[in-house]
């Protein structure tokens, strides 16, 4: 197919992971986790909606064996619909760009395959070969510019049918905007806790100094070692809709602020450019890495890693998953 006719039909392809039609395989491609998670999320509700008594299958495609992918999408014994959610994609095997391109050929009937790439080059033969058969593309990209953040507040609001003002969008994308999981927690939360309409002044009672439960407050607490506080609000924060995976986010990124800066010498400045974060969040991290040890930072990064696999489908209970990284991580913080 010549080159301008695939891009055009690449095009046609787009869709929102808000909207995502019917189709026995999607692919979700691009770096951002939180909307490839959301868009999953999407396929996998609007699919146990229509299928009560839906299958569901997990593959890792960095580990794959060959026959893996024709073993999980074989129709089952009492006919049940399947959903293969593929995570991995531009880590793949051989073996699994060899399955998943037969595959291709012959999709099962009873049978969703959800595919994430997160971006490179490894498997651009089967996402070529995905797009050039028609089937839905979600793109996952960051949301760099404070206007596509604002778009997104705005449709999150939206679907919870409530109303809003502009400058709650802009005050709520500036108090929180720097990571889309975040963002995504802050609208939940006022979207749970506020009757009525979404005000600036609303946003600013809760994210310019209110003491309530968040996301930050949350893994603020936890590396501190104050497991208690850090459970506690965990378990508000869980209560007013914020979701588990910006929440493990947010512990991840204290923890891997603190284990930069860990046994770390220079100036502020100097490793603020360096390690690419801000003067502030160096002497912050710096202050926090005093109560670590390199074994609690290596046994709170390995806790960090299996909540965020759980938390994104691999476990059957997410709160349990991050429940269990905060007791982790206070109890390390403490060096017990």
């Amino acid at each position: 197919m010549p080159a301008a006719k695939t891009s055009a039909k690449t095009a046609a392809n787009l869709v929102s992971w808000r909207a995502i039609p019917p189709a026995p395989i999607i692919l979700l491609q691009g770096p951002e986790e939180y909307l490839a998670h959301r868009a999953m999320e999407s396929v996998r509700a609007s699919m146990r909606r229509a299928h009560p008594e839906l299958e569901l299958n997990h593959l890792e495609a960095s580990g794959y064996s060959g026959g893996e992918l024709l073993m999980a999408s074989s129709p089952s014994l009492f006919g049940e619909y399947k959903l293969i959610e593929v995570l991995g994609l531009a880590s793949m095997s051989d073996a699994f760009l060899s399955d998943a391109l037969a595959y291709l050929a012959a999709p099962e009937a009873d049978c969703v395959v959800v595919m994430q790439h997160g971006g490179g080059v490894r498997g651009k033969k089967l996402l070529d070969a995905l797009k050039a058969a028609g089937y839905p593309v979600v793109e996952c990209q960051p949301l760099k510019k404070d206007a596509e953040k604002a778009e997104f507040v705005k449709a999150e609001f939206k679907d919870a049918q409530r109303r809003f003002d502009a400058d709650a969008v802009r005050a709520l994308v500036s108090a929180v905007g720097s990571q889309l999981s975040e963002l995504a927690a802050a609208c939940q939360q006022l979207i749970s806790d506020v009757d009525g309409p979404i005000s600036a002044e609303l946003v600013d009672k809760y994210y310019g100094g209110r003491v309530e439960a968040t996301a930050f407050k949350v893994a603020d607490a936890a590396v501190a070692g104050n497991g208690a506080v850090a459970l506690s609000s965990l378990r508000h924060a869980l209560s007013t809709g914020v979701d588990p995976v910006p929440l493990v986010a947010s512990l991840a990124m204290k923890i891997r602020a603190v284990a930069k800066v860990y046994g770390a010498r220079g100036s502020s400045a100097g490793l603020a450019k360096e390690l690419g974060m801000a003067p502030w969040q160096v002497d912050q991290a710096r202050r926090e890495a005093e109560r670590w040890t390199e074994e609690g930072l290596v046994e709170a990064l390995q806790a960090l890693a299996l909540a965020d696999a759980q938390v994104k489908g691999a476990g059957r209970d997410p709160v349990y998953a991050v429940e269990r990284a905060v007791v982790v991580i206070a109890t390390a913080a403490r060096g017990r």
